[in-house]
């Protein structure tokens, strides 16, 4: 559903937030792998690269590429667009 995934995606900036680094301009960006190998986003999320696709989409946060797999793409920074 629309709000599940609205819902998944905020929960998804928090995290970034969580686990990134702020870079000179003020913006977050976490590494996927980062992000994947941490157990609370684990938990959290049963599809984050469907996810990150959907924000991604929203212009909520931006990467490299089109799909992002585990291990390929470990250093993609994943960066949010929005604060």
């Amino acid at each position: 559903t629309t709000m599940n995934v609205e819902h998944e995606i905020n929960l998804l900036v928090e995290e970034i937030r969580r686990l990134g680094t702020k870079n000179a301009d003020g913006q977050v960006s976490v590494k996927f792998g980062v992000l994947f190998a941490d157990e609370k986003c684990a938990n959290l999320f049963e599809a984050l690269v469907g996810t990150l696709k959907a924000a991604k989409r929203r212009k909520i946060v931006t990467y490299q590429g089109e799909l992002l797999l585990q291990g390929v793409h470990d250093n993609v920074d994943i960066m949010l667009l929005q604060d």
